[in-house]
């Protein structure tokens, strides 16, 4: 996906987003961690780089060799990243209200319009496994293979066992609230103009293409 291609639009560039900010360092371990292809995670990891929403830093220097670069996530990239999740977990809740209510229509209709972001809502653990097996279950759907990997892979995003003998249970992820603003990474990119609502208000300054 290149610059002028509407990043919001993308749950992959996310999920290696926050993939990044949860410590995964390079190519290889966010490819594994997500499922998705190496070639697929380096083009994403460029687009990210490019808007400065990632960086790449110094690790640690092994003997006799030269220190390896490792990826981090920008404070734009975090604060990003964080509002994405507090409107995936709206969209969670809302998916859950009408489960709760027994509403298949309009479960149908979050389903129809959310899909795309269900791997992403799992990854990070928005959306709760147990609730998503037993929601598509209610409505006769059937799990495509990327959210079949992504719930395959559970590596300690999820906590599926807290839901298993609730009814309907899903799990709010207190951790995607509040912005995050305190997360620095030492880039010096000015975030003041951050707008909650979208892109488009980022400094001009700081690189980030408008969408």
């Amino acid at each position: 996906m290149s610059a002028n291609n509407n990043f919001d639009k993308s749950p992959n560039h996310f999920m290696v987003l926050d993939a990044i900010s949860k410590g995964l360092t390079n190519v290889d371990k966010i490819a594994r961690a997500t499922k998705l292809d190496n070639d697929e995670v380096e083009s994403i990891v460029s687009d990210l780089l490019i808007q400065r929403l990632i960086f790449k830093n110094e690790g640690k220097r092994f003997i006799f060799g030269k220190k390896k670069l490792e990826l981090r996530i920008t404070e734009i990239g975090s604060k990003l990243l964080n509002v994405k999740k507090q409107e995936l977990d709206q969209k969670t809740q809302e998916m859950k209200e009408a489960y709760d209510n027994g509403d298949g229509t309009r479960l149908q209709s979050y389903m129809d319009a959310n899909r795309m972001w269900i791997p992403m809502m799992l990854f990070s653990g928005i959306m709760d496994m147990m609730f998503f097996t037993s929601m598509m279950s209610f409505m006769g759907l059937g799990i495509n293979p990327m959210e079949s990997a992504i719930i395959g892979s559970d590596s300690g995003h999820h906590d599926a066992g807290a839901s298993a003998g609730g009814t309907h249970s899903v799990h709010d992820q207190s951790a995607t609230s509040g912005g995050d603003s305190n997360i620095s990474d030492g880039s010096g990119h000015d975030n003041s103009g951050f707008d909650s609502g979208g892109f488009d208000g980022f400094d001009g300054g700081s690189g980030f293409d408008s969408f």
